[in-house]
């Protein structure tokens, strides 16, 4: 049956011509790359026709090949969509092949071939490797088929300086008859295949989709590569730029805070200074409670903005590295004692102690754990009740000594004193934990390493894990009372 729009058949036989070693559809030569349907048990099965060193085969839409041969059924069919096809490339660009011999016959049968077989390829010729070598310096192609024997300059030759140009492209020889050593000679200079003549169509193609699919395949990775490399170097450029920006913008902080907490001292030290004349003024004479009480409030809160200038400057000074901290080897229980002792004397609390007097080694700085000790005592104050004491202990437990300060009757939240705390304590070596539970209890953890003959004495002893202090803090005005 024949369309009369196309003049092609529309549905016939398969016929293989050996011949020409072609196949055919009720006489039309049946190109690769050419779509058609086969009937198969009733069903029209659509697929692609193509080649391989095996023969013809139709490449189905589920990616099966089924061979063909003289007398299945079948008919045209135009592809649908995006069908299969053998040779596009990753660039969807037509190959382009260069075909060099100085037979004038075999340079007007082999383009013949290609273009029928692989359609859409681009071939040029040249009759001589001196005008091959022009044109590679011309055009990038994806193949070349050269004869190996030529007078004035050999393939083997040629395929050397083709390789100097272009050294992606994949180079096909075209050998003799029984010509194995030169073969072998040839695949070890760098050809990718070789075609010994007479040349067998269907292998002569075979070979040389594998060469093309291969150096299109090869420019495809290349091309990625510098892409990739391109966007490395654009990130490492984009991560730089923003490291700076945000070095630029910590070292703007820094000089905030160290300037807003320099010009806060200035007026606070006025303050401070009027505040005590104003006091020596009002000494022997009967003043109001209510101006007592609101001296007493003016004091308090000079002296918490003053913690807070310290705190600002603490802070810009951890964040800029120049809090350096100096260790020293102490007694922790010590330490401890001496802290909330001070504290104590100067809150008016009770300080009940149980103490052990075995000593906790431990190389730390005094002066910033006493410190860390009494931000966080202070802050305990704030949130304490009469009714339910401060209990502080020190334990010694594998490696590390830990401090407790348990029933704070609040959740605990990470301050600007308690960040400086923290980061003061991992300065030391040693890590600052806070744990929240019900019934608004918290308890803050300081963990500090112990001294490496500390370590060592526990080990002999078996030793896992004791108490060496418990304090207990009763606080006799609680913070609601003091703000009234």
């Amino acid at each position: 049956m024949v369309d009369d729009k196309s003049g092609r058949t529309v549905m016939g036989t398969l016929i293989y011509n050996s011949e020409y070693n072609c196949l055919e559809l009720d006489g039309y030569e049946l190109r690769c790359g050419e779509f058609i349907e086969l009937r198969v048990f009733g069903s029209w099965i659509p697929g692609q026709i193509l080649v391989d060193p095996g023969g013809w085969y139709l490449f189905t839409l589920d990616h099966v090949g089924i061979r063909l041969h003289t007398g299945l059924p079948a008919r045209f069919r135009e592809p649908r969509g995006n069908g299969p096809f053998f040779l596009q490339s990753s660039e969807d660009i037509p190959a382009r092949i260069i075909i060099v011999d100085d037979d004038v016959a075999l340079l007007q049968a082999l383009p013949r071939t290609i273009l029928l077989r692989i359609p859409g390829t681009h071939v040029d010729i040249a009759s001589t490797p001196d005008e091959a070598l022009d044109k590679v310096r011309k055009q990038r192609y994806d193949a070349v088929v050269s004869d190996i024997n030529m007078p004035g300059m050999d393939g083997l030759e040629l395929l050397a300086r083709i390789r100097d140009l272009q050294p992606g492209t994949p180079t096909l020889l075209i050998t003799g008859h029984g010509e194995h050593n030169i073969a072998i000679q040839a695949l070890r200079g760098g050809a990718y295949d070789y075609i010994q003549k007479p040349i067998e169509r269907d292998q002569f193609i075979a070979a040389l989709l594998r060469a093309v699919q291969t150096c299109q395949l090869r420019r495809q990775v290349e091309e990625q590569q510098r892409a990739l490399e391109l966007h490395s170097r654009s990130l490492e450029r984009l991560v730089q730029q923003r490291t700076h920006e945000l070095m630029e913008a910590n070292a703007t902080k820094d000089k905030v805070i160290s300037l807003a907490s320099d010009e806060l001292r200035f007026p606070l030290k006025r303050l401070k200074d009027m505040s005590s004349i104003l006091q020596r003024k009002l000494e022997g004479i009967e003043a109001d409670e209510l101006i007592n009480r609101g001296f007493s409030d003016i004091d308090q809160s000079i002296r918490r903005i003053e913690g807070l200038v310290l705190e600002l400057l603490k802070t810009s000074r951890i964040e800029s590295s120049m809090f350096i901290p100096h260790r020293n080897y102490c007694d922790l229980a010590q330490l401890c004692q001496r802290a909330l002792e001070e504290h104590c004397t100067e809150s008016g609390a009770l300080l009940t102690c149980e103490l052990l007097d075995v000593p906790v080694a431990v190389e730390v700085g005094i002066e910033q754990i006493e410190q860390v000790l009494d931000t966080l005592l202070v802050n305990a104050r704030e949130h304490a009740t009469k009714d339910r004491p401060i209990t502080v202990t020190l334990q010694r437990a594998a490696l590390e000594a830990i401090i407790a300060i348990r029933d704070l009757n609040s959740p605990v939240e990470l301050g600007s004193g308690l960040y400086v705390a923290r980061k003061i304590i991992e300065r030391q070596g040693g890590h600052l934990e806070i744990q929240n539970f019900p019934n608004n209890k918290s308890t803050i953890f300081i963990m500090l390493p112990l001294l490496v003959e500390q370590l060592i004495e526990d080990i002999d002893a078996g030793q896992e894990l004791h108490t060496h202090g418990l304090w207990t803090i009763q606080y006799n005005e609680v913070a609601s009372e003091r703000q009234v």
